[in-house]
């Protein structure tokens, strides 16, 4: 058990992420930290003060802290609007980030655009951590992962064990759970390795599936595989257009608490991440989804698998996008500078 978990965000993720430490006790104290409700100046002045008594994280931490005696758990839990609450955390799980979503008139905001967006929100984001919990492991789940993570590195020069993006935890429970549905077997019996960054050009690695300890082709057809693999790439937009709106929020959180377990516990567990590469793969300077092993200091070593030459040549590409994405991200941090 720590002392405090901050999460950053109290959205979707951010309120499962809440209660779901709240009833496992994983910290003494959880502290969740967002501003909105914002306050619109075109509004009327009583409709500006009624959005000024509001707290979406508040709300929702006194959902969860009335709840307390049904769970049996004294976890505090600590929220407001305003970063000073995060104050001595020990480690830090960060969701914040603008959605995309439709605009009045129907049209949507351009990939640039969401992305400029999200990384003056992760700018706020970085000051908060330097400002109140500099010392603390950082979990990043906000999207475009591969970008916000790069982001908080140029902002934040935190060591290379205690900055990690989630991701690769996702998606390989994503395919663990289509490769079991296929094979007829149960999800505990499948394990599974995503790599690269996370969107279409991540790398379902099937020479590292296994279903009960055997190659994950003795259970399901070729043929079949690639199409489970095509579907684990869009299974984030497959999520969103049956919601209509937002994001995945049940599993993301899941996937980050899995994260949280292997340091809390220092269960050193490998699992698929986001993590900062200096020669690994033959890749300096970038956040690339790769195993690691996750202990109590964070990122304690960064695993090389033996790739076939295919899924070496997807992980090229996908670290090619990556690269890309954090040349976007320079150029936007050095705009905004200058």
């Amino acid at each position: 058990m720590l002392n405090k978990i901050g999460v950053i965000g109290a959205g979707y993720i951010g309120g499962v992420l809440v209660q779901e430490l709240v009833r496992r006790g994983y910290a003494k104290t959880v502290a969740a930290t967002d501003p909105a409700p914002f306050v619109n100046s075109d509004d009327p002045p009583e409709k500006r003060e009624a959005a000024r008594k509001q707290s979406v994280a508040k709300g929702k931490a006194l959902d969860i802290l009335e709840g307390t005696p049904l769970l049996r758990s004294d976890v505090e839990v600590l929220a407001g609007r305003d970063y000073d609450i995060l104050q001595g955390a020990d480690l830090v799980i960060n969701t914040a980030g603008v959605p995309r979503k439709a605009r009045p008139d129907g049209s949507f905001p351009s990939r640039e655009e969401l992305l400029e967006i999200n990384l003056k929100v992760t700018g706020q984001v970085a000051d908060g951590i330097a400002q109140y919990c500099k010392d603390a492991i950082v979990i990043s789940i906000a999207n475009p992962l591969d970008a916000i993570v790069y982001t908080l590195h140029k902002k934040l020069s935190p060591p290379k064990n205690k900055l990690v993006g989630m991701a690769g935890v996702l998606d390989s429970s994503r395919y663990r759970y289509f490769v079991a549905k296929a094979a007829g077997v149960s999800v505990e019996n499948v394990e599974a390795l995503v790599l690269g960054g996370h969107g279409d050009t991540m790398v379902p690695v099937r020479s590292c599936t296994r279903v009960a300890g055997m190659p994950v082709e003795t259970f399901v057809p070729a043929d079949d595989l690639a199409a489970l693999e095509a579907r684990t790439r869009k299974a984030g937009g497959e999520v969103v257009g049956l919601l209509g709106f937002g994001s995945a929020f049940v599993s993301p959180a899941l996937s980050a608490l899995e994260m949280v377990e292997s340091i809390i516990y220092d269960k050193k567990r490998i699992v698929a991440a986001c993590a900062l590469l200096e020669g690994e793969y033959g890749v300096d300077g970038l956040f690339v989804g790769v195993p690691v092993v996750l202990g109590a200091n964070g990122i304690e070593k960064v695993i090389e698998v033996d790739l076939t030459d295919s899924e070496r040549s997807g992980l090229d590409a996908s670290v090619n996008a990556v690269r890309k994405t954090c040349e976007e991200v320079d150029r936007m941090i050095g705009a905004s500078v200058g």
